[in-house]
């Protein structure tokens, strides 16, 4: 064998290995998973009376009831009872099963009943009304590879949907919840007016995960006519880099007409979940798997488009535009003046607020001195164990803070104080000091992992002009000396470091930063490429090694890299863990593909003065190759099999064309 034969058999095979063995060490390092487990105690009742007289493919696939013992009331497999409950269809994906919709319907019980068999008053009261979970069994059939599968899929899923509604009273409608493939199915069942909304689970709405079939591109043109035009709600989640199924940018819906709601969500994004979320784990894992069973309950008492709009964007928050109806509270809430003095309290000019309030207090905030009367500050506003309007951490606490924009008029005595809007009003994450973030789950705790719904600091930022108001109030209600708020003004500019993505392969980037405090910090790097197939590694730089552990909220790093995707890095002084700045948009194959993506722009969090920002002194960027080259072969790994297929045709269809033209074939102990 020639020696050049050899060395390009080696170079493969070693290419090969370090393409498999950097994507590999994608899902821990990229976008780390912090999952809590889900407990259920199911049990599946199948319905027998959905046989052939309902569908060609009641032989080869099965329709199942969910039913949480000793919450839900029990049925027979014939549903001789009158259902009571609101239908939603489970469709599992790719060689998936019936069973996977045991976590969600388990929560979604346990939410409704306070008690076993025991409803809710707060649901109860708002008109919701317990869930029936029905799920097909398609006996974990490939419809990721095989279109004609998918389109038997579609066919018995319909069937089942007529079949379902028949149980229940005229003109009842259902809701679609799809993982994986089975998102596919659901979406395909447009436009009907049997389905009221659909929620998809790491599905590739976008490409097919294998393009080895032309029947799978028909059955996807179909589903983007239907994206394009029907307004039924469809939501979709995503797991991020942590999905290595499929690559997540094919899970994001493509832009909807404005009076059509589709809304992508990566779960590193999502509010109170914040963690990377693997494709299988996507079902179960807890901080996901309760918000979509309780917007599933929500759901039940909406019928108008705009109601099931506002309970999908109440319960996926990520963190993109104001909370719903913070605006119309605003201007509701009447101004008043400070007329008694010792009702509030004035932080000399320069210096951050920073309490644990006890009980009802009022707080003025100087703004900073300027001549520029047109001089436009930013005030950003942190509260811990408390909220503001009406954000807050789930499981709510009793301090609330209210903001406003005072100013002394001529020709009154008092301060007058009128509510000041936000700019920004959203939760973040609190990692803990010298921990992983997100907490990974340990084998032996399965309620350990990531974040639980007390977590969450509430982030309020607003723009305000010096002829506006002179002071800022910050009212703080029903304290009770556990939660607390800190508050500061900082001046609209960024730190701009310009280098190039190219240049990142000869020098790392660095960038001097002087926090002075701030409890904001923007960078902006004009020049570097946001790409899938490029990861940078950015390395914090203190002046000395510290544990933040006094912080309040210790530096936080926030990365948007587009309008649904948002990564939450916590900066520690020992490096613990690496930071791997990373997005899904523009890929390759994708719509947006060919648009650059230029400039990144990082946002940097803390308490300020008490936290462990001023040892900060710089961050220092560069391109993380393994990473990189990770991403690389998770996008083309069907382009490698593509062309290995190609180069492995090439003499098999030569030797056939020289047969046909009366050649023939060599023995084995010649080719030999």
């Amino acid at each position: 064998m020639p020696p050049s034969t050899v060395l390009l058999a080696c170079f493969t095979v070693f290419a090969l290995l370090l393409f498999i063995f950097a994507n590999n060490d994608l899902a821990a390092t990229l976008s780390p998973q912090g999952c809590r487990m889900s407990y259920m105690s199911p049990s599946y009742v199948l319905q027998e009376s959905f046989n052939a007289s309902w569908s060609r493919l009641s032989s080869r696939y099965s329709l199942w009831l969910y039913r949480e013992v000793g919450w839900d009331p029990q049925v027979n497999r014939y549903f001789t009872q009158v259902p009571n409950g609101y239908p939603v269809l489970f469709i599992p994906g790719n060689a998936g099963s019936s069973h996977q919709v045991r976590s969600i319907a388990s929560s979604a019980s346990r939410q409704f009943y306070s008690s076993p068999g025991q409803a809710s008053t707060e649901f109860i009261s708002n008109g919701v009304c317990a869930l029936d979970f029905y799920a097909v069994e398609f006996n974990e059939d490939l419809s990721a590879f095989h279109g004609t599968t998918l389109q038997s899929q579609v066919e018995y899923t319909s069937a089942a949907v007529d079949y379902i509604l028949s149980r229940y009273p005229p003109n009842t409608p259902l809701v679609v919840l799809g993982h994986s493939m089975g998102g596919i199915v659901g979406t395909a069942l447009l436009p009907s007016g049997r389905v009221s909304a659909i929620i998809t689970m790491s599905t590739p709405h976008s490409l097919p995960p294998a393009r080895f079939d032309s029947r799978i591109d028909d059955i996807y043109a179909i589903i983007r006519h239907n994206l394009d035009n029907d307004t039924t709600p469809i939501l979709s989640l995503c797991g991020g880099a942590t999905d290595m199924m499929i690559p997540s940018e094919s899970c994001m819906l493509p832009s909807p007409k404005e009076d059509i709601y589709r809304k992508t969500v990566f779960t590193s994004a999502l509010e109170g979940a914040w963690t990377g979320v693997g494709h299988r784990e996507m079902v179960w894992c807890h901080q996901v798997r309760w918000r979509v069973a309780r917007a599933l309950l929500e759901l039940t008492s909406q019928h108008s488009l705009a109601g099931k709009e506002l309970v999908l964007n109440t319960w996926f928050r990520d963190a993109n535009g104001l909370p719903h109806g913070v605006s119309e509270r605003l201007k509701g809430s009447p101004s008043f003046e400070l007329a008694i003095p010792d009702s509030y309290e004035i932080i000399p000019p320069g210096l951050q607020l920073i309490r644990k309030p006890m009980g009802s207090h009022m707080y003025l905030l100087p703004m900073p001195l300027s001549q520029d009367k047109e001089y436009t500050t930013r005030l950003s506003v942190l509260v811990g164990k408390g909220s503001i309007v009406n954000i807050s951490p789930h499981r709510q606490h009793s301090l609330h803070i209210s903001v406003y924009g005072c100013a002394l008029a001529k020709g009154h005595d008092y301060p007058r104080c009128s509510p000041l809007s936000p700019a920004i009003l959203k939760l973040v994450p609190r990692p803990i000091p010298g921990q992983l973030f997100p907490l990974p789950r340990l084998e032996s705790d399965g309620n350990s992992g990531g974040v639980d719904e007390s977590d969450g600091v509430v982030l309020y930022e607003a723009e305000i002009k010096m002829r506006h108001c002179q002071w800022v109030g910050l009212k703080a209600v029903n304290g009770d000396g556990k939660g607390w708020v800190v508050a500061g003004f900082s001046r609209k500019q960024e730190v701009t470091h310009v280098i190039s993505t190219p240049s990142l392969l000869i020098q790392n980037a660095l960038v001097d930063i002087t926090a002075e405090g701030s409890l904001r910090i923007d960078v902006w790097f004009p020049r570097l490429s946001s790409n899938a197939l490029v990861v940078y590694r950015l390395t914090p730089l203190f002046d000395e090694p510290s544990h933040c552990m006094e912080s309040h909220l210790a530096p936080l790093l926030v990365h948007t890299s587009n309008s649904v995707e948002t990564h939450y890095y916590p900066l520690d002084p020992e490096g613990r863990q690496r930071i791997l700045l990373h997005t899904h948009l523009p890929a390759p194959y994708h719509g947006q593909g060919n648009k650059k993506g230029e400039g990144i722009r990082l946002v940097i969090y803390s308490s300020g003065t008490s936290s462990c920002i001023n040892q900060l002194k710089g961050i220092a960027l560069s391109i993380d190759l393994s990473a990189t080259l990770g991403r690389w072969a998770s996008r083309y790994m069907t382009t490698v099999i593509g062309w290995a297929a190609g180069i492995s045709s090439i003499p098999l269809f030569l030797g056939l064309g020289a047969y046909d033209r009366g050649g023939k074939f060599a023995s084995k102990g010649i080719s030999s």
